[in-house]
């Protein structure tokens, strides 16, 4: 059985090390949400899964052959003649400074369906459906697909994630709000930055009217400060760890696989916690999206001193 199934658009990204007018090397890789969250589970030793479109053209194999070599299920992957593969580019206007360029306006991965999310859902069968806010903003095809998959999900005892993920390029804050507090009915688990939870809600206190509605906790992350976890019994915090960032790209991802990993695993909310901020903490180490995420052995690696040699 597949522990989790996750819906979204993945793209190829092009990565430069200054800004990208002055031109020069660029590296070539994959990007997306959900794709990361799954590499991320994949790598902690779950089945994870991924449905998406991509183009039939090289970039598009070029997700499939990652995804697969990072063991993540691409059988319901489709490859669409009539659309290409969505593209990315990160550039660093100034060291501590990454500026994105989406170039995915009609891409393939906007065209996913209802139909084909509830096939996937039905035949993996999974333990965990996970969304974002990225995929519903991407077209009407795509916002209805992800309120259909969750709700069969909710009707199938399937446990439901959202993570807010919210993308001013793609969508005002005000229609995020009408589509993803749709959605929170069947949400099981949702995941939000600080500056996020009045999407959901316009409560003055958010995150009690989110688990009063239905959510059974409610994850709240506010980059240094730490993160936390609500639930009906109480609130619990963990602050981030101590390392030098490199890149935050991808630091939610990693944040919510590793959160999702010990739900899989069946922890505590405190030690969901903990490799949750442990798997952020990697990721921010180096450059990539998902390259840094960490496998179960590397958990323990960083209540090492910074700078030590294992040997």
């Amino acid at each position: 059985m597949t522990d989790l199934l996750t819906i979204g658009e993945t793209m190829v990204s092009l990565r430069t090390a200054r800004p990208m007018r002055l031109g020069g090397d660029a590296h070539l890789s994959i990007a997306g949400s959900e794709s990361n969250v799954a590499i991320g589970l994949s790598r902690l030793g779950h089945q994870a899964a991924w449905l998406g479109a991509v183009g039939n053209d090289e970039p598009g194999r070029l997700i499939q052959r990652t995804l697969r070599a990072e063991g993540v299920d691409t059988e319901w992957l489709r490859f669409s003649d009539e659309s290409f593969t969505g593209f990315i580019a990160f550039d660093q206007p100034s060291h501590d400074i990454t500026r994105v360029s989406y170039h995915r306006r009609g891409s393939a991965g906007s065209t996913l369906t209802s139909a084909e999310s509830i096939a996937a859902l039905e035949a993996s069968a999974p333990r965990l459906l996970h969304v974002t806010g990225i995929t519903p903003a991407l077209s009407d095809s795509t916002r209805a697909a992800t309120l259909a998959v969750v709700r069969a999900a909710a009707e199938s005892a399937v446990r439901v994630s959202l993570d807010v993920n919210y993308r001013a390029r793609l969508w005002s804050r005000a229609d995020a709000a009408t589509a993803l507090r749709d959605l929170l009915p069947f949400v099981h688990t949702v995941f939000a930055s600080d500056d996020e939870l009045d999407i959901l809600t316009d409560a003055a206190e958010p995150v009690r009217a989110l688990l009063d509605g239905g959510s059974t906790e409610v994850v709240v992350t506010a980059g240094g400060k730490g993160a936390w976890t609500h639930t009906a019994d109480g609130t619990i915090h963990r602050p981030a760890l101590p390392v030098t960032v490199v890149d935050s790209i991808g630091a939610g991802d990693a944040f919510v696989s590793g959160y999702l990993s010990g739900t899989l695993d069946d922890l505590s909310p405190e030690h969901r916690l903990d490799r949750a901020t442990t798997s952020g903490a990697f990721c921010v180490t180096a450059t990539g999206d998902w390259e840094s995420l960490p496998t179960r052995d590397d958990l323990s690696l960083l209540s090492h001193t910074q700078g030590t040699a294992l040997r």
